[in-house]
């Protein structure tokens, strides 16, 4: 990767650590093009055998959980239910005489988040299998779980999670692979595409930075009198809609949420007006019909979101001059397939809490009531 500009603060200079950070990371877990035979030997005693699993987490890690059960599915074919660590662990009716406890997956930037460690903690006194996807490989949870895959991300100082996020994408996406390999449901020639798409991602992050960095710097100024943001985004890039809502939230003090496209006009479509924009992720892999139909859903919101005269910022395929044609801005991102176009499309998102936060005023490394890992058990998000 290139030399690092210099950066006014930690949370820029994360943004811009992703490509590296990736690359850090993909080197834990591949032997050249191949998936590591250690780590599947550790994966094997994990996996429940009814193909059940069980994400507990916390604020963004929830977002990369939540992304991790469409991967998990559709890859695996597995069971994935997410839960919020802090709702899960203190939930009752665990002691069903005979019953069929899923694998428990726990996803955490720091590895000590109180509400997602009882969560681990319930989960090992039951006795089920447990997986830690940490950025601290010396943390609690990746010493009391019985498998650990640690981030290659490196020490995070902005509260704001960017590289540990993505780190934890690139994490979920191996093992998801390491598990269809497993499963026999992806073969040779299959697992070796996959690895080779994911092995590229870095550089064609990198190569997209400076030009989503002037363009959402550029939007950030354009929409800093909005009073509220609806992102939006369907399948996986639901997670993704989630995760920027958070970082403009917690970033900058702007109010955001997230909602599936299809939820818009369920409700959330009266607060839609010149103060209320939207932003829409409606990336597309055309190699897979069920992304096409997404994309096709969402084409016809644009329509009538188009027709409704709603400003729209709209997050897309390179080249796309049909989303082009129906919003007020586009973000144009390079073609990925569809379980890694969510990495790739965050980053402008992220970078759009930023420059927000800077026009608003925010010490953006350092948000108001946040903490960089929450310990203390009355608190929440991470």
């Amino acid at each position: 990767m290139n030399n690092m500009p210099s950066f006014s603060h930690e949370m820029l200079r994360e943004i811009y650590e992703q490509p590296a950070a990736l690359l850090r990371t993909l080197a834990m877990y591949l032997d050249g093009n191949h998936l590591r035979s250690d780590v599947a030997d550790r994966l094997a005693d994990w996996a429940n055998p009814s193909g059940e699993v069980l994400i507990a987490a916390s604020g963004s890690s929830r977002h990369s959980g939540l992304a991790a059960e469409i991967l998990l599915e559709d890859l695996c074919g597995l069971a994935v239910d997410v839960e919020y660590a802090s709702e899960y662990s203190c939930r009752g009716g665990h002691e069903n005489k005979g019953a069929r406890h899923p694998s428990l997956l726990v996803l955490s930037q720091s590895g000590e988040t109180s509400d997602t460690l009882a969560a681990l903690r319930e989960a090992n006194r039951r006795g089920q299998h447990s997986l830690a996807i940490t950025n601290a490989k010396a943390s609690t949870m990746a010493r009391k779980a019985d498998v650990s895959m640690p981030l290659g991300a490196g020490v995070e100082k902005a509260i704001p999670a960017t590289k540990s996020f993505t780190c934890q994408l690139a994490v979920l996406f191996l093992l998801g692979l390491y598990e269809a390999q497993r499963l026999g449901r992806m073969d040779s020639a299959e697992l070796a595409a996959n690895i080779a798409r994911l092995q590229s991602l870095p550089g064609s992050i990198e190569n997209q930075l400076d030009g989503w960095r002037d363009q959402m710097a550029t939007l950030a100024h354009k929409y800093s009198s909005a009073n509220t943001f609806l992102f939006l985004g369907r399948g996986i890039h639901y997670a993704i809609a989630r995760e920027g809502a958070l970082k403009l939230k917690e970033a900058s003090y702007v109010h955001a949420e997230g909602y599936p496209v299809g939820e818009l006009k369920h409700g959330p479509n009266a607060l839609v007006s010149d103060s209320v924009p939207l932003v829409v992720l409606a990336t597309v892999d055309r190699a897979l019909k069920a992304s096409v139909l997404r994309y096709k859903k969402t084409l016809e919101l644009l329509r009538d979101m188009k027709a409704q005269g709603a400003k729209v910022i709209a997050v897309a395929n390179a080249g796309d001059t049909q989303v082009a044609g129906l919003v007020t801005d586009y973000v144009a991102v390079q073609t990925a397939t569809e379980y890694l176009l969510p990495i790739a499309e965050v980053v402008p998102l992220q970078l759009f809490a930023y420059f927000m936060a800077l026009e608003h005023g925010v010490d953006v490394d350092r948000p108001r009531n946040l903490s960089k890992a929450v310990v203390e058990t009355q608190s929440a998000d991470e």
